[in-house]
């Protein structure tokens, strides 16, 4: 089933498999999102709001993921080391991430402490006191965090690649911000990002595991009420994003950044497809066959047959509307021009010659089970809701995701590794 998401939409989404899912959108503009799983005695919680690192002032780069840290660092209610102590004193685990187009917050625990779980994200992302004390504290935390990311050279070959591939666009911007952001990250500057961003109407609560959809949202709605939001006041959600579908410049060619390790980290790629893109599974069997596994054509020439580096693979990111592929490999300074014409034959390759049979049916079955596999965990399935209210708008379920993927043949894969193979290519090369 596949079903196109309206701001308003209430009710069941979808039902097979042994689970149900439904959304609700309470008075306040919050919306709830549920997957039921009957035999699940864990559930896997998430608040996501639609702000990333592209929606940042230029005053405030950074400050996204600096909320990230702070909304953990204590409320009126809570302190740090009392939010850190509920979820350890039963076992369950809370976390954050920060993406370019939204950011969440999430909680797994035993379905019996879903109240709690509730009650202490609610808490958090309603009510941060943005302590100017901790703020001191976290901002040492995230400069270390930052330079552990500088010490990894696969971490900057990405972050360079992406800032070559997106240019100038704020999808370039690294998540975190820099060094530079962090320090110069005024309080007055990310509380006003918070007040801007956390509101009722960007809220989208989602939820996989053993739960109860109406008790969750009465759960909810208590939490709320208590928090320091106003939900008196009826609003709409949040429209979807959308992006301005600019063409957004590649900076073509070579870029070599020095770093002082032994292996060079060598990523070659371009503009890739938006997550609504509708060749979206065709590009995913194409990356499976080019660089999903150890079967896969990169892995098999530049590894097994050339001996030329240990790890290669391809990749790609998707976002509202634009995205970005790349083929990597990590190997030494004097490889680094055979691994490029290696991966740039590679992708020529399977733009001109279609997958046989085999190759295609092996491509396809990874996918499958990475999919089905996947989705036993109720963590995958609470992003899984996040990303269809978020990013596509769409929910589609698994048994319609696996049709899509057993319908994409040999010349669709062809079709969609020529219009990467066609576009603008960016090199970006890491080492001594």
């Amino acid at each position: 089933m596949r079903v196109t998401i309206d701001p308003r939409t209430q009710g069941v989404l979808n039902a097979d498999e042994g689970t149900t899912v439904r959304r609700s959108v309470l008075p306040s503009g919050v919306r709830v999102i549920t997957e039921s799983m009957p035999a699940q005695r864990s559930v896997t919680l998430g608040f996501w709001i639609a702000v990333g690192s592209r929606d940042e002032a230029a005053h405030q780069h950074g400050s996204t993921h600096f909320l990230e840290h702070l909304l953990f660092k204590g409320t009126a209610k809570r302190s740090p080391l009392d939010i850190a102590a509920a979820f350890d004193a039963v076992g369950g685990e809370s976390n954050a991430l920060t993406g370019k187009e939204h950011t969440c917050y999430y909680a797994r625990v035993l379905d019996s402490d879903l109240p709690m779980a509730v009650d202490v994200l609610t808490d958090m992302v309603t009510s941060a006191t943005l302590d100017p004390e901790e703020m001191e504290t976290e901002r040492g935390v995230i400069l270390e965090e930052l330079a552990m990311a500088e010490d990894d050279p696969m971490d900057v070959a990405l972050e360079r690649f992406h800032e070559q591939v997106m240019d100038d666009h704020p999808l370039g911007r690294p998540i975190g911000g820099t060094a530079d952001d962090i320090r110069a990250a005024s309080r007055d500057d990310v509380a006003d990002h918070f007040r801007r961003w956390y509101r009722p109407e960007e809220l989208v609560i989602t939820a996989a595991g053993g739960l109860d959809h109406d008790e969750l949202c009465r759960l909810i709605s208590a939490a709320l009420a208590e928090s320091s939001w106003d939900v008196t006041s009826r609003r709409d959600p949040a429209s979807l994003r959308v992006g301005g579908h600019e063409q957004i410049p590649v900076r073509t060619g070579v870029e070599q950044h020095r770093k002082s390790v032994e292996q060079t980290q060598v990523i070659l790629g371009g503009r890739g497809m938006s997550a609504a893109d509708e060749d979206r599974f065709a590009l995913s069997v194409m990356h499976a066959a080019l660089g999903g596994g150890m079967s896969s054509r990169l892995f098999q020439e530049i590894r097994e047959r050339r001996g030329l580096a240990y790890s290669t693979y391809s990749f790609s990111a998707a976002y509202t509307d634009a995205g970005a592929y790349g083929l990597y490999a990590g190997c030494l300074p004097d490889k680094v021009d055979t691994v490029v014409e290696v991966m740039s034959a590679e992708l020529e390759r399977i733009a001109s010659e279609p997958l046989d049979a085999e190759e295609l049916d092996r491509a396809k079955g990874q996918l499958r089970g990475a999919t089905v596999l996947g989705m036993e965990e109720t963590s995958s399935r609470m992003s899984r809701l996040g990303r269809a209210e978020l990013v596509r708008g769409e929910f589609v379920d698994i048994s319609d995701t696996l049709a899509e993927i057993e319908a994409v043949t040999a010349a669709d894969v062809a079709r969609v590794a020529r219009r990467l193979a066609d576009s603008p290519r960016a090199t970006t090369v890491v080492g001594p």
